[in-house]
């Protein structure tokens, strides 16, 4: 049984990861480990599992991570730190303001359908600069310098949204925008929605808060997904 870094269990281990024999992580499961990390790290009590020389050898030959998360760039928003896991535990993609491209959904496709992982999360936070300058950009009728554009193109049905409920702010745009990222990626990737329709995967969309470093669930498919966030136990 793998050894967290702390010298703690971890407590995946006791269940077996996606795609080794006998594995029994599921996407409750995965979102519940997602939960519990975040826990601690809001908590002060992080475990840092899976950080070790002995795991770092262990994960050489292969991975299994048990999510996906399509996250924000901004610097402040560290997958691995913000829910507490180590190596070989998260398969991580990150764009400007959580962006969906081909590229994006080739590398979700890959974790899902060959890793074998059971759960894709879409990560956001609050004041969200992406956000912030496609609103800005909307407002004035200005270009956005270089590639930038693309960014904010990719923001502004989110806006449009926003707009027809006449959401205004920009923490609760960036809610409509983790949401509409969610429906996104499952509209333009057939192979992710299969699986999601399978019960092989679900997707989930979390904003994070900056200050206070937690995270909550703003939109799930399927929706039950949504109420199921209670941290796992801990391994005795």
């Amino acid at each position: 049984m793998a050894q967290a870094g702390s010298g703690q269990l971890d407590p995946l281990s006791a269940v077996g990861r996606p795609g080794e024999p006998g594995a029994a992580c599921t996407p409750s499961r995965a979102l519940a480990e997602l939960h519990a990390g975040n826990h601690r790290f809001v908590t002060g009590t992080p475990r840092h599992p899976n950080q070790d020389a002995d795991h770092r050898a262990a994960v050489a030959d292969g991975q299994h991570p048990f999510a996906v998360i399509v996250g924000c760039s901004d610097s402040r928003l560290a997958a691995e730190i913000i829910f507490d896991r180590g190596l070989g535990d998260l398969f991580v993609v990150r764009t400007a303001g959580h962006t969906v491209g081909p590229e994006v959904l080739g590398s979700v496709e890959y974790a899902v359908t060959v890793l074998g992982t059971p759960l894709v999360v879409v990560l956001g936070h609050d004041s969200c600069g992406a956000v912030q300058a496609a609103k800005a950009a909307a407002g004035t009728g200005s270009e956005p310098a270089g590639n930038l554009r693309a960014v904010v193109d990719a923001v502004v049905p989110s806006l449009h949204r926003a707009a027809e409920r006449g959401v205004q702010g920009i923490d609760e745009i960036v809610d409509i925008h983790i949401a509409c990222t969610v429906e996104a990626m499952l509209d333009r990737s057939p192979v992710l929605a299969a699986e999601v329709e399978a019960g092989r995967c679900a997707v989930v969309g979390m904003s994070y808060r900056l200050s206070a470093g937690g995270v909550r669930t703003v939109a799930a498919v399927p929706a039950a997904m949504a109420a199921d966030a209670t941290p796992a136990p801990a391994a005795a």
